[in-house]
């Protein structure tokens, strides 16, 4: 094969000096995108630079571009190492859709199509190949790959080489032989649940510098997560499930049983759903798991088996019908939402019963080790569900990202800010005197235990009961002082020994302790019936009927082609269409995913649809201003509410922010909210100077901030904190953002 492709669709005098500039055009004309997302041109220009790299990104965030794109570029073979057949066969079906010649070696290949796969790796005709690590260490492949052009190998979930990651694999240690046969290929290793400590792992083993890792925010804006107080389950699930009808969604449970048991219930209630645990038979699963990615059936009940090795961008729920183990666990099982960019809604059932099963299995753990990193998890997973706070904050911390929003108005707290908090202060100079008398070397427990007078042998055996902070908290139960103490852990007050899970004082415990900060906090989660109207993250206004016929469409075409229904386009594509109706091959290639290789294929087709529709409703095309596929679109003016309206007519009036919040009872960030989603529909403000004068920046770096803006986009706030070296706060970039998205629809 040549070296250039059909899926290029570009000649030799298109291509310009630079790998990065082939890169960009690449991703436009192949995959239909007019810009790189948060880290991804970084990422890939590290990778064209011959520097192995590591990428942590969130699921959804793109991973799978950073090394599709090098693997075009480049001009030899890219090999890509996953851990599943499921995402190797999704991979594949995806890229040979867009015309890019790609192709796997496992175990599903018949002995003829193994065989003619290998024949055209050794010719050269093939561009990307997926392993599994256990088929990549086997003799044959190593001398295969040995023999081939390498030029880049990517490893895919690449905690699994850590025994610190949450899913280590110890295959995945020994792809140091392969990397043996191949040293020059430049590695990308790529992950989107890398805490700090199997993030140096990483590095460590695949020889990556530090100035070569790359970490996108791990805050998915268009998840809207919610926790409700578990009262009864199947109707709370059923309620959740009736809002979105035809729409596909998850539901986590702990056990097989419950998998089933719930499934059964949901299919006699006239549900199309399907359960997947590792008790079923690995042909069933398959069967099960490919009847959900194809939109055969709208629902899937699972076990955490059910997680990794599914990409299906167009998934608009998650529910939790019971508590997660760990954060990272929950955060991987709502990352398979939305990863289309569009919104989706995550909600968890939560109840004490529940913690206390939890419990009873960490108990019988015989390592103490593992029982006391178990616990600890644990306690992650219920500050997080008992939080009286943003939920990103507890959710996003455990990854170590600094500066977390104080509101994302995008969880169930953040829309219910006017919860009544207790004024908890005595309590918690009580638990934190206890910690301090005790030697700040034990855990949570043993401190309530103290507190309460207890009995137990251990108290007894170091003189605790003699302590002035013994028997001194018996106007709680010990499940309100376990709380308590999760929260004076979330809000920094105590640190917990990872490896002990003893407590620790604070700094900022001094103030408290003193009487010179209050605490404020809730003992119980209150139910939350948030109402999520004013949630979206700018989804596009478009013609339901138009984008139903379409994806009828799709539907056809994606089961004659055999393929998943996004492979033809995704929801957001059909989205555009039906709101941009094109009626040309101009306005097509504009839209969201839309490139040559897709346009050839499906153009013709989806533009006589639109035009017949177009015609019958005597409807007109809107235009479209984006240069090419856009990763995001304007909203529809319709969408504005009445109460962004009414925020930004009182800022035009001399209202500041921090009035207009207390007016409300909402956080500055929800003010903030409001005059972003007023100037982002095209609304303007009468006096945008105001917003200038609020953020009391100098003109120099007003300026840079504003340049940074136009450079990076507005869509996230962090990429423009870090560019600008945290010179100007959130507060300031949120009033800059308006005024810069005012100036741009002026």
């Amino acid at each position: 094969m040549s070296n250039n492709l059909d899926a290029n669709a570009m000649s030799q005098s298109e291509l310009t000096e630079t790998p990065l500039t082939h890169a960009t055009q690449l991703l436009n004309k192949v995959f239909g995108f007019a810009q790189f997302r948060e880290s991804q041109q970084a990422i890939i220009e590290n990778v064209l630079g011959q520097k192995n790299t590591l990428a942590i990104m969130p699921t959804g965030g793109g991973k799978s571009l950073c090394y599709q794109i090098p693997a075009l570029v480049f001009d030899g073979l890219s090999v890509c190492i996953s851990p599943l057949i499921s995402l190797m066969q999704d991979q594949v079906r995806q890229l040979v859709e867009l015309d890019i010649p790609a192709c796997m070696l496992n175990s599903t290949l018949s002995a003829d199509e193994y065989q003619a796969n290998v024949q055209a790796i050794s010719q050269g005709d093939i561009r990307l190949l997926f392993l599994a690590p256990e088929t990549a260490l086997q003799m044959s492949v190593l001398n295969l790959l040995q023999a081939a052009n390498v030029n880049c190998l990517a490893i895919d979930e690449a905690h699994c080489i850590s025994e610190w990651g949450h899913e280590f694999r110890p295959e995945y240690r020994q792809l140091g032989q392969l990397i043996e046969r191949i040293p020059q290929a430049v590695i990308i290793a790529l992950t989107a649940t890398a805490t700090p400590r199997v993030r140096e792992d990483i590095k460590r083993q695949l020889v990556i510098a530090n100035e070569s890792e790359f970490i996108a925010s791990f805050d998915r804006p268009n998840l809207f997560i919610e926790v409700n107080l578990k009262d009864n389950p199947y109707g709370q699930s059923k309620a959740f499930i009736d809002n979105h009808k035809g729409q596909s969604g998850i539901i986590y449970c702990l056990s097989r049983a419950s998998v089933d048991e719930l499934t059964a219930k949901l299919q006699a209630d006239g549900y199309s759903a399907l359960p997947y645990h590792a008790g079923l038979q690995s042909k069933k699963r398959a069967e099960y798991q490919d009847k959900f990615v194809r939109d055969d059936v709208d629902i899937i009940v699972a076990t955490i088996a059910f997680g990794m090795g599914i990409n299906k961008p167009d998934v608009r729920y998650v529910i939790h019908y019971d508590l997660p183990k760990n954060i990272e666990g929950y955060y991987q099982q709502i990352g398979r939402a939305g990863r289309d960019d569009l919104d989706a809604d995550c909600l968890l059932l939560f109840s004490y019963g529940d913690t206390g099963k939890s419990r009873y299995f960490i108990d019988q753990m015989v390592n103490e080790q593992e029982k006391r990193l178990a616990s600890m998890h644990l306690n992650q997973m219920l500050a997080l569900a008992e939080t009286e706070d943003c939920r990103r904050i507890p959710l996003l911390s455990y990854f170590g990202e600094p500066h977390v929003p104080q509101s994302c108005v995008k969880c169930d707290n953040c829309l219910n800010e006017n919860q009544e908090k207790s004024d908890l202060t005595v309590p918690a100079q009580k638990f934190l005197s206890c910690v301090h008398r005790t030697g700040q070397r034990f855990g949570a427990g043993y401190v309530v235990d103290v507190l309460r007078g207890s009995n137990a042998e251990k108290v007894l055996q170091n003189q605790h009961n003699l302590l002035s902070t013994y028997n001194i908290g018996n106007e709680f139960s010990k499940k309100q002082w376990m709380t308590l103490s999760r929260q004076l852990i979330q809000k920094g007050l105590l640190q917990q020994d990872e490896q002990f899970g003893g407590l620790k004082l604070t700094a900022q415990a001094g103030d408290v302790l003193k009487g010179n900060a209050p605490f404020y906090a809730l003992l119980q989660q209150q139910s939350t019936a948030a109402s999520k109207s004013s949630h979206s993250t700018g989804a596009i206004d478009f013609n339901s009927d138009l984008f139903a016929i379409l994806k009828t469409q799709r539907k056809q075409l994606a089961d004659q082609a055999g393929v998943p229904p996004y492979a033809i386009f995704p929801d957001k594509s059909l989205q555009e269409m039906a709101h941009y109706l094109p009626q040309s091959a101009m306005s097509l290639l504009k839209i969201h995913g839309v490139g040559q290789a897709k346009f050839t294929k499906y153009g013709e087709q989806f533009i006589k649809m639109i035009t017949d529709f177009c015609a019958l409703n005597n409807l007109a095309e809107v235009t479209n201003s984006a240069s090419g596929s856009s990763t995001s679109t304007k909203t529809s003016t319709t969408a504005l509410s009445a109460k962004s309206k009414e925020i930004a007519s009182l800022f035009d009036q001399g209202y500041s922010v921090l009035a207009l919040a207390q007016q409300n009872k909402v956080k500055h960030n929800t003010i903030y909210g409001h005059l972003h989603k007023f100037v982002s529909l095209g609304y303007k403000l009468e006096h945008p100077e105001r917003l200038i004068e609020a953020t009391s920046l100098a003109p120099e770096l007003l300026n840079k901030g504003l340049t940074t803006f136009a450079e990076l986009g507005t869509e996230r706030l962090k990429p423009v904190f870090d560019a600008l070296n945290e010179q100007v706060s959130y507060e300031q970039l949120h009033l800059l953002r308006v005024f810069y998205l005012q100036g741009l629809s002026a």
